[in-house]
């Protein structure tokens, strides 16, 4: 490859980059974030289109459709970042070097393999999420084993029948779980079925469980049940309010608080 071809590919990248942070956005403003000619924009936006990476519309352009999925889940990762942070942080310290772990495919979960990625010790980690996989490519010290099932596109995630025979001859020594809802009822919640059946899979197969979610996912209501919250110990923020805390109490429930000041 030429030097020319190299730097060009290095622009697409950025103007890429830029799309993905920033949705849409003009063509002065892709021009000014990666320091080029409008005329050079433009010639790169063709390139990008044609190859399905971007729609140009409107004077602009933004990332196709075909990927709103990594979009969708990078919205959501987005949410409440310093509680998801926080809680990941409290997780890491709870890590025992040569052991078996399982993390699940949610947004907070990925936080704590974000973590694990820096700061790695030796661990045999068992994964269904392919965005979570993807963050211990090359990273020492660790094995990794993705879990084969049937792609959910919608959360990147594998489940159905193949993942859950899998999981059902391997035992972990943790688990952390996210949630899409903590409903009323003091139960885990999913918002799909296949979801739901796999998680309960993992919670059978793992000593210790750990369910991270921020206080924003109490009182939420999804529509397939998990388990009871009592099934494991709970990691969220200190922005879970007072009657959840007395629920919780109540309900026999170990939580653990994980400060956001002092992880945002």
């Amino acid at each position: 490859m030429s030097l020319t071809n190299g730097l060009k590919t290095d622009r697409l990248d950025l103007i890429r980059s830029h799309l993905y942070a920033n949705g849409f956005s003009s063509i002065q403003d892709i021009a000014d974030a990666v320091g080029a000619s409008l005329a050079t924009v433009r010639r790169d936006l063709q390139v990008l289109q044609e190859a399905g990476a971007i729609d140009r519309v409107h004077g602009g352009a933004r990332i196709a459709e075909g990927t709103s999925v990594e979009l969708a889940f990078q919205e959501r990762e987005k949410r409440q970042l310093a509680a998801k942070r926080a809680i990941a942080a409290h997780a890491y310290e709870l890590l025992s070097p040569r052991t078996a772990i399982f993390l699940d495919a949610g947004t907070t979960v990925l936080q704590l393999a974000k973590l694990i990625r820096i700061n790695p010790i030796p661990l045999r980690i068992f994964t269904n999420g392919l965005i979570v996989a993807q963050e211990f490519i090359n990273v020492p010290n660790l094995e990794v084993v993705l879990v084969g099932g049937q792609l959910r596109s919608e959360n990147a995630s594998l489940v159905g029948p193949q993942a859950e025979a899998m999981l059902e001859s391997i035992w972990f020594d943790q688990l952390f779980l996210g949630a899409s809802a903590i409903s009323n009822d003091g139960a885990i919640y999913s918002v799909d079925s296949a979801e739901a059946s796999v998680n309960r899979k993992m919670l059978a197969r793992s000593n210790s469980k750990f369910v991270l979610t921020d206080s924003t996912k109490f009182g939420t209501t999804a529509t397939y049940k998990v388990a009871p919250l009592s099934e494991a110990k709970l990691i969220t923020d200190d922005g879970l309010s007072n009657e959840w805390r007395t629920q919780l109490e109540k309900a026999g429930v170990e939580t653990l608080f994980a400060d956001q000041g002092a992880k945002s």
